[in-house]
């Protein structure tokens, strides 16, 4: 997902999840040098249907004011 508010935390992630169904992981990308969020992270929920629900309901959706991105993660591409 991505596009994320740069005060959105792990918790903050999951809990939104969480309204779908069981969350397994819910991660936001950190910078390693500053610490802050990168704008996109990662979250991994335990039944396939609740997560396509998920990304149905929260891909464009307005979180803290920003239009959030969520999909299916695809493998990085050389």
């Amino acid at each position: 997902m991505g596009s994320l508010p740069w005060a959105v935390d792990n918790q903050k992630l999951q809990d939104m999840f969480a309204k779908f169904g069981q969350v397994l992981r819910a991660d936001v990308v950190m910078d390693r040098a500053t610490g802050r969020s990168r704008g996109f992270g990662f979250v991994e929920m335990a039944n396939d249907e609740e997560a396509m629900e998920a990304i149905k309901q929260l891909n464009g959706s307005d979180m803290d004011g920003r239009k959030i991105v969520v999909n299916e993660a695809r493998p990085r591409e050389n």
